[in-house]
């Protein structure tokens, strides 16, 4: 199913103010906006705080995707700022952070929906249809990591990887470490921010147990992790 496909029987508010202060991040959700049927004069976009204030200033906005980690401050405030202003409004999240402070800190202040930027098109495209049609999607990492925080041990088993073993995206991301790429070329190839690719690959030195890229792919060449 294309993106416009899935966006066929939606309305679509407009504007929409996209706050990302990571550039390939916000062509990526630009492009995600435009597939999804808005039209470029409908987005508007913001790099910070300041700026976003601004544009709200303005002009009304009828929906917000809004990163947490700004230059000048949290997009927490942001969130705040435009719940107050506006009670009906959609805000979904879209953020590197999955800490559990941050999470229900940015629901408590009023966000709708909230979803790790690591995910791909489609599902932060689901997520966004799902706050157009009143709802208010929860990314599965997040609510898997609320839950353990509540009920320690309840799912420990069920959710709680064995160490050492990898996600599909840290997979993707270790065979493109082990053809020599740098953060940066990876974020670029796999359309993730270079923060999310550094997290991920500390991740993966956690789970190999290593310090190192060069150690990490001989490590999984030894586990027979890469073919």
């Amino acid at each position: 199913m294309s993106l416009r496909e899935l966006a066929a029987d939606l309305a679509l508010p407009a504007p929409v103010l996209l706050v990302e202060d990571d550039p390939l991040v916000r062509r990526r959700l630009e492009g995600l906006l435009l597939q999804l049927g808005y039209a470029g004069e409908a987005l508007v976009f913001a790099d910070s705080l300041a700026t976003a204030r601004a544009c709200l200033a303005n002009q009304p906005i009828a929906l917000a995707l809004v990163d947490l980690g700004l230059p000048d401050g949290s997009g927490i405030d942001l969130i705040a700022d435009l719940r107050a202003t506006d009670p009906g409004l959609g805000i979904l999240v879209i953020s590197a952070w999955s800490t559990q402070d941050a999470i229900l800190a940015a629901l408590r202040a009023g966000a709708t929906g909230y979803v790790v930027k690591e995910r791909d098109d489609l599902e932060v495209a689901l997520a966004l249809r799902s706050v157009l049609r009143g709802g208010a999607p929860i990314d599965p990492f997040i609510a898997r990591r609320i839950i353990e925080e509540l009920h320690p041990g309840a799912t420990e088993q069920e959710a709680s990887p064995p160490e050492g073993r990898l996600s599909p995206r840290e997979h993707q991301i270790l065979r493109l470490v082990a053809e020599g790429l740098g953060n940066r070329e990876i974020a670029e190839q796999i359309f993730l921010s270079r923060y999310t690719v550094e997290c991920h690959i500390k991740h993966i030195y956690r789970k190999l147990a290593v310090n190192s890229r060069t150690r990490a792919v001989h490590a999984a060449r030894t586990r027979g992790l890469l073919e």
